[in-house]
């Protein structure tokens, strides 16, 4: 969801800018203007003395402003404390048996089930990605298959054998795992 919303308001944000840019741009250089184009030549300013001091007196205009301010503010402060925040796993303790636990950094245990997972049968690319999600990490696995692979046998391999043995090297009782199958493309088939 993070990634939609950050497209959608880097794209409005976008359009609002080089809509208002433009706009400014074309009656800065003495292009010729519609009528209802707010600035007609360079000699204009953007906001003009009444236009600046027209709200003023009215008892509604600081708050109005007030509070769409700090709605903008704390959008703003949402969206960057969403960017920095780290959805992936970082590292994960292993109980070693000897009372002391090893760090595991998540990035090596990823490689390790892509490497399995891309050596199953019909598997042509793997990309696996573990995130921590209430205390417990989590695998999401996106498997790009061969046109001759089955999607049944593929799912239940994956998790029989490249799941299961992330889950019993690192000492987990559980791995909740979310698996998208995608068909690779190829081209026709040529009968002579």
């Amino acid at each position: 969801m993070l990634r939609t919303v950050n497209r959608v308001a880097l794209g409005v944000g976008g359009l609002v800018l080089v809509a208002v840019g433009g706009a400014v741009l074309a009656a800065g250089a003495g292009l010729s203007v519609p009528s209802w184009w707010p600035w007609y030549g360079p000699g204009d300013v953007l906001l003009s003395t009444a236009d600046r001091e027209r709200w003023r007196a009215e008892g509604w205009w600081w708050p109005v402003v007030i509070a769409a301010l700090a709605v903008l503010v704390v959008l703003a402060l949402w969206l960057l404390l969403a960017q920095l925040r780290r959805a992936r796993l970082g590292e994960l303790l292993v109980d070693g048996g000897d009372g002391e636990g090893a760090r595991l950094r998540g990035r090596a245990l990823e490689g390790a089930m892509e490497a399995e997972a891309e050596s199953l049968e019909g598997v042509r690319r793997a990309r696996i990605t573990l995130r921590r999600r209430k205390g417990a990490p989590e695998a999401r696995a996106r498997l790009l298959l061969e046109p001759h692979a089955s999607p049944v046998r593929t799912l239940h391999t994956l998790t029989s054998q490249a799941v299961a043995h992330a889950r019993t090297s690192t000492g987990l009782s559980v791995l909740p795992t979310e698996c998208r199958l995608q068909a690779a493309k190829h081209g026709p088939r040529r009968v002579s």
